[in-house]
């Protein structure tokens, strides 16, 4: 097999099988949606040995935070629990997350929630962040970035893995690995248990963490089949109201969720104001080569996600939960305090498939693409009431359901022409969602929307030599709206899908001491979803289309081997991300109604002009590093008003990371590791939002998320 990934999975062992190694077949699992050196496409790869330094308990994003145009977030501030990362400006629900080829995104969100498969990183290989659109993949379209992970390879020797981090903010992490290496030189089984524990650096912010991973694989001359279950199960206090601007002054780790006042006035939060959720994946994956030129991937796969966050709620109208009016003689009470739940219950299934044939050396055809449907139920449970009338126990206030198939083929081809490397690509995309929302009188009731999606794809590479290429090419994706967008919409108010043109030219280079590229890229947008303040015609705030706007950038990385001992990696970004023509809509209380202003060439939300990153690793010997790590992020805007008074600082943070890895008898290394995090104590918040009203003026208020002080994780990894 002609295999163009082994770049990916770089740590895997090869053990020959007639002309197919082991990491040759493990690679068929990927080939149809990652990319190489020759691609006309800007990405950034992480192996399996540049992970583990880095992996101390924090949670994938944190780990990708020195990566090219990446911001990432922490709701409780220290990088584990709810954590979030944004790509070129992009957030979550626009980076496209797959695990080995299967789409994680919530179907109906279209978010990637970390913190319900935690140490997940202790079972990842390798990984590819995409930047732009990028290649075809599966799941929710690419709007930004897309990330493929890939699960632990297999391996022909029996091996057992302890690791345990401790820290700041009573943090501790326990995981624990093993392998049984081939047996009869077929079989492999393989797994990993972990718990993350932490108070967090916002007040209350705790989570309890519990994941697994069990592998099972079998390989044969032509064939690899593997089954994998894997899962999470968390329970986090909630954080993520943020705080206001005036107690972030005196109290940056206050926390409003759970607060209440008792019977005699007495300020109080209650103490299980948590979310709960527990997902469990299984997959089974099929790769075969069929034939010299001929190699496949097919792939079954169900999730089941199940879990629900119980908050205080004071002063409630009980007719809002069911619960009829109490009359106590002549007085009629309409309110009480009480402890809501809300459940989502939800199964996502399906399948994915690739088959690749590559007739010459110079020829390379993919076709591949996926199936899946996803069932979710939304309900909501009323536990406690201080009046509770004619109640029920777990008094059941709303019941909707959304149903969504997604299908997508598409078909790839590579064609190499001299030092001229042709790339093509084109997929379509069929997406049916069935849910309940509001009709145009405001009534609930169920609908149903199809969207039709073209993507594609062209691309050329210039190879000047072994070492260095020129690229370019032009993509285009097609996005649907996000539920809430649907549910609180009626059909005359609904917004359109997005739709994003995006170039990118670059040019790479890879020497002995440099491995370097610098990429251009323009990503414009037509009616692009952000957050206006109006209120649409059933009475909700959603997402509106905006007309134009764009993201035009440069972007550069490198890595130097300055000395023999000492080694220097940066990343850096500028760009310009603006909305051509923004309508800003604000609640008018004195007069009623809304206010409109209108703005022109303003700043998109949470997009900085630069971001920046620096990685300075010193090795006196071979089993001691000491590397420093520093982020730039400049000036956000809370908001596309370009308003200075709606807006997060730039910030500049610095990491130190030391480790220590020996091998000793009996033992096949033993590693020590400390991270401090955030050395200088620079007081920064990474994200936050705004809301402004007129009620006797303009009111604007700002909420955000404080990262945390100097803090540090201990480790201790022993390898059997």
């Amino acid at each position: 097999i002609y295999c163009l990934f082994n770049p990916f999975i770089s740590n895997a062992q090869e053990k020959k099988t007639d002309s197919i190694t082991v990491n040759q077949l493990d690679e068929i699992l990927v080939s149809a949606i990652r990319v190489t050196s020759k691609a006309p496409i800007s990405f950034s790869n992480l192996t399996k040995k540049e992970i583990a330094p880095r992996n101390l308990g924090q949670d994938i994003p944190t780990l990708l935070n020195f990566l090219p145009s990446v911001i990432t977030t922490s709701d409780a501030g220290n990088g584990i629990g709810y954590t979030g990362i944004r790509v070129r400006g992009s957030d979550a629900t626009r980076v496209n997350v797959t695990i080995n080829g299967i789409p994680y995104n919530d179907s109906e969100s279209h978010g990637t929630f970390w913190v319900n498969m935690p140490d997940f990183t202790s079972s990842v290989e390798s990984l590819q962040l995409q930047r732009g659109v990028g290649t075809s993949t599966n799941g929710a379209g690419a709007f930004g970035a897309s990330l493929n992970l890939v699960t632990d390879t297999f391996y022909p020797e029996h091996s057992g893995e302890i690791s345990n981090s401790f820290g700041s903010f009573n943090t501790r992490k326990h995981t624990i690995k093993f392998s049984t290496g081939l047996l009869n030189d077929h079989f492999e089984l393989a797994g990993r248990v972990s718990n993350i524990d932490t108070q967090g650096y916002i007040d209350r912010a705790s989570s309890d963490l519990k994941s697994y991973f069990l592998q099972g694989t079998y390989e044969g001359k032509t064939t690899l089949i593997k089954g994998l279950i894997f899962g999470g199960k968390e329970k986090t206090y909630q954080s993520w109201y943020g705080v206001d601007a005036q107690t972030l002054e005196n109290d940056r780790t206050y926390n409003y969720a759970g607060f209440y006042t008792d019977a005699i006035g007495n300020a109080q939060f209650y103490k299980n104001q948590t979310d709960n959720y527990q997902q469990h994946h299984f997959q089974l994956h099929w790769n075969e080569k069929i034939h010299q030129n001929w190699s496949s991937n097919i792939a079954l796969h169900y999730t089941k996600g199940s879990g629900y966050y119980e908050e205080f709620r004071d002063d409630q109208t009980l007719a809002n939960y069911g619960i009829d009016d109490v009359k106590i003689g002549a007085q009629t009470i309409s309110k009480s305090n009480l402890i809501r739940r809300r459940w989502l219950d939800n199964d996502f299934y399906g399948l994915t498939y690739s088959l690749r044939y590559q007739p010459s050396s110079n020829l390379d055809f993919t076709l591949g693409g996926a199936y899946n449907e996803y069932d979710g139920d939304h309900f909501g449970e009323v536990i406690w009431a201080q009046f509770a009338s004619n109640s029920n126990i777990r008094q059941r206030y709303y019941f909707d359901n959304g149903f969504k198939t997604d299908f997508n083929t598409f078909l790839k081809a590579n064609y190499q022409l001299g030092k001229l490397s042709v790339f093509g690509d084109l997929q379509f995309r069929n997406v049916d969602y069935d849910f309940l929302g509001f009709d145009r009188n405001g009534n609930n009731v169920t609908q149903n929307v199809k969207l039709n999606f073209f993507n594609p794809k062209l691309g050329f590479t210039y190879q000047f030599n072994p070492q260095s290429n020129l690229y370019a090419s032009f993509a285009v994706a097609n996005k649907e709206p996000n539920r809430n967008d649907f549910t609180e919409s009626s059909p005359d108010s609904r917004p359109q899908a997005e739709r994003l043109n995006n170039i990118e030219i670059g040019y790479r280079v890879k020497k002995q001491r440099l491995n370097a590229g610098i990429n251009f890229y323009s990503m414009m947008y037509k009616n692009q979803l952000v957050l206006t303040g109006q209120v649409n015609d059933v009475g909700a705030y959603v997402r509106s289309n905006v007309a134009e706007s764009f993201r035009n950038g440069i972007e550069a990385d490198a890595t130097f081997a300055l000395l023999p001992k000492l080694s220097w990696g940066a990343t850096a970004a500028l760009s310009a991300n603006k909305v051509n023509n923004f309508e800003e809509f604000i609640d008018d209380y004195d007069n009623g109604g809304q206010v409109k202003n209108t703005y022109n060439g303003t700043d998109l939300a949470f997009s900085p002009n630069f971001v920046g990153s620096s990685t300075l690793s010193f090795k006196p010997i071979n089993a001691f590093e000491v590397a420093l790590i520093s982020k730039y992020v400049g000036k956000q805007y809370l908001d596309n008003t370009s308003n200075d008074a709606r807006k997060l600082d730039a910030f500049f943070v610095n990491n130190l990371r030391l480790g220590y890895d020996v091998k000793l008898k009996g033992v096949k290394s033993l590693g020590l590791g400390l991270l401090v995090n955030n050395v200088f104590n620079e007081l920064y918040e990474s994200n936050g939002y705004t809301f402004s009203y007129i009620d006797g003026g303009l009111v604007t208020e700002n909420f955000y998320y404080p990262q945390a002080e100097t803090n540090f994780l201990f480790s201790v990894n022993v390898k059997f």
